[in-house]
């Protein structure tokens, strides 16, 4: 006699989505039941062992569900699962999704700041003939933080630009794609070629202000950085000072340590600025729903599951 195979709850906005998504890919059925939200998510709860969804939805609600063994995030940020104190469950994230997205927003930044298109833009309006020259990306030298998946595809995106990648992690152990990389403890010598400074990194206690006044006095004058990866990285207030000094060309911030950005954040107006609204990479089903689907296989199988979270790590 076949066992039924387990039951998942889907609780996050796009629920309905991310079921269309699994009922296509999946070879064999899979039972779920879709939810909107947490309070949605809780009043479907009725003993299921495996939730897949946002994070954020899903960790207030998570100690009332006893009997959850596995949860699937549907983001690659997991900080609000780190936050909650339960461990009794096997949490997995997502990778080698988000690559292109980000490389996408980070160099089309990058692209505009050689372009002078704001420039350009404001002496268009001014109907003035601006013939100032653009800069070159070419020869420069890119520094990621964070050497994973997602600061990988950035360092070959910057390959296409015959630019030097320089990367920054916590072992420093070589990663094929970068010129080469630093460990946390070298992060002055990091710091200090980087005409351009991208953050990938998590949100963990050894990656806390990286980024502060201290630090960021080893980079180049004229740099520019850019957060994909978590705002804890930079200290808010050494960055605006930076800027408004002229230490630094301009940054371009699409993490923030509250969100939506509070109206009277002094981030807002700071010039050379960039506020972007966490969108960088998004959690589309397309992306998403293949990991869950093949991990739900593998835990129907008994095998080892995709991108298990280590919770003391932080990633």
């Amino acid at each position: 006699m076949s066992t039924a195979p387990p039951q998942a709850l889907i609780i996050t906005r796009l629920a309905d989505e991310f079921k269309e998504e699994i009922d296509r890919l999946s070879a064999s059925p899979i039972p779920v039941v879709a939810c909107t939200s947490a309070s949605e998510g809780l009043a479907a709860y009725s003993g299921q062992t495996i939730l897949f969804g946002d994070p954020g939805m899903i960790a207030p609600v998570l100690e009332q569900m006893p009997a959850v063994r596995w949860v699937q995030s549907s983001w690659a940020g997991i900080t609000p699962m780190l936050e909650n104190a339960r461990r009794d469950y096997v949490l997995t994230g997502i990778k080698n999704v988000f690559g292109p997205q980000m490389s996408e927003f980070t160099f089309g930044y990058l692209l505009a700041h050689e372009l002078k298109v704001a420039e350009r833009d404001r002496q268009q309006a001014a109907r003035n003939w601006y013939r100032e020259h653009s800069g070159m990306l070419e020869g420069k030298t890119i520094g990621i933080m964070g050497t994973g998946s997602i600061g990988g595809h950035i360092a070959g995106t910057a390959s296409a630009f015959n630019m030097r990648a320089l990367g920054l992690s916590r072992t420093g152990a070589p990663v094929p794609g970068f010129d080469k990389v630093f460990k946390v403890a070298e992060i002055d010598d990091f710091l200090a070629s980087c005409n351009y400074l991208v953050s990938t990194l998590p949100q963990t206690t050894d990656t806390d202000k990286l980024l502060n006044r201290e630090t960021i006095e080893r980079l180049p004058d004229g740099a520019l950085f850019v957060n994909v990866g978590r705002s804890n990285v930079v200290d808010d207030a050494a960055l605006i000072d930076a800027l408004k000094s002229g230490k630094m060309a301009g940054a371009v911030l699409d993490v923030f340590d509250e969100e939506p950005l509070p109206q009277d954040s002094d981030l807002w107006d700071t010039e050379n600025l960039k506020v972007t609204a966490h969108i960088s990479a998004i959690s589309h089903p397309l992306l998403i729903v293949p990991i869950f689907v093949e991990n739900y296989q593998r835990h129907l199988d008994k095998q080892p599951l995709n991108f298990v979270v280590d919770f003391d790590a932080g990633y």
